[in-house]
């Protein structure tokens, strides 16, 4: 089966019905091709604000769930229907980073969007702000794009926006993706909270694992989307596992390790495990299984991994005791 396509809207472009209806009919296209697609569509706090007359997003955290849980029916209903005129169908997956760093949850999802695609249902993804706290918040949508494009391991990010891509101090759209940084970024729409700075750190969080991504218009065709057009992000050079690029993505952080001289060599020399006696002092409140960044003496961070211990047992420093196993450890 092919790679799939992974293609973002948001809330201001779920508004536009118009928008909604071509993209929909072209995903479909794709879907009868035998090219699979997944949308993560924003528009459950803006359809759930429409339907209680408010114009502007509010601040209120309950207000905002609130809205969400309201709009949520309304988004897939949105996003069936168009597809469906089709003969195309959809499934609804809600998510947090919770689930995102959680492995054993990353991996259901995963294969609960490699069946999906295997039978040729569209997911809709949209993140679960009902339930989601600021703790375990992607942020925006954005960034749960690149997470699904790494997770469904596709071959294409599409990030749509109301402009033809990142622009510059003129206006004029920057073709390519590393000289994105240099754009001036405004903010975000009233209908949404990101804007083209999101965007840009989603396209280049996806490339770094390897898959392309663009920054373009909601209106420019999609199959046209796919060749040329917008602000292009290239796919970085990754031999990593699926686990490996997990730890670096996904894996929420808890704490640090603080690691002496000795630990830090071993570890980024020889790919040794980091050994506890090695680690001077723990930041945070660390359980066995936890993520945590591996810092020298100095605390700039050189990698990330998996605790094994908590941080009272790595207080102790016993000697010969794993704190991070090589195999669940990346090095930056």
């Amino acid at each position: 089966m092919k790679r799939p396509v992974v293609v973002k809207l948001g809330s201001t472009l779920v508004l536009d019905d118009e928008v909604v209806d071509r993209r929909a009919a072209e995903l479909a296209a794709f879907v009868r091709d035998g090219t699979p697609v997944c949308v993560v569509s924003s528009g459950a706090v803006a359809l759930g604000l429409r339907s209680l007359g408010v114009e502007r997003r509010p601040r209120s955290l309950p207000r905002l769930q609130a809205a969400s849980a309201l709009g949520q029916p309304l988004l897939q209903r949105r996003w069936e229907d168009a597809l469906a005129v089709h003969g195309v169908r959809s499934a609804q997956v809600l998510l947090t980073a919770a689930e995102i760093g959680d492995r054993r949850a990353y991996v259901n999802a995963r294969n609960t969007f490699d069946e999906l695609q295997r039978i040729g249902v569209v997911p809709i993804v949209n993140e679960n702000d009902a339930t989601a706290t600021d703790e375990i918040s992607f942020g925006d949508n954005d960034t749960l794009a690149a997470q699904v494009a790494m997770l469904a391991r596709a071959q294409l990010l599409v990030l749509l926006t109301s402009v033809e891509g990142v622009l510059d101090a003129d206006a004029a759209v920057i073709v390519e993706g590393s000289a994105a940084r240099a754009a001036v970024f405004g903010p975000g729409t009233a209908a949404g909270k990101g804007g083209m700075e999101s965007k840009v750190a989603a396209a280049e969080l996806a490339a770094a694992a390897g898959i392309p991504s663009v920054i373009a218009s909601g209106r420019t065709p999609l199959p046209q989307l796919v060749f040329a057009g917008g602000t292009r992000f290239a796919a970085g050079a990754t031999g990593e596992s699926a686990f490996k690029l997990w730890l670096r993505f996904g894996k929420r952080l808890t704490g640090r390790l603080i690691v002496d001289e000795g630990a830090e060599r071993a570890v980024r020399r020889r790919g040794s495990s980091l050994l506890a006696v090695g680690v001077v002092r723990s930041e945070g409140a660390i359980r066995a299984g936890d993520g945590v960044e591996i810092c020298g003496p100095d605390g700039v961070p050189f990698g990330r991994g998996i605790s094994s211990l908590d941080a009272k047992e790595l207080e102790a420093r016993p000697s010969n005791v794993e704190a991070v196993h090589r195999d669940r450890l990346i090095l930056y």
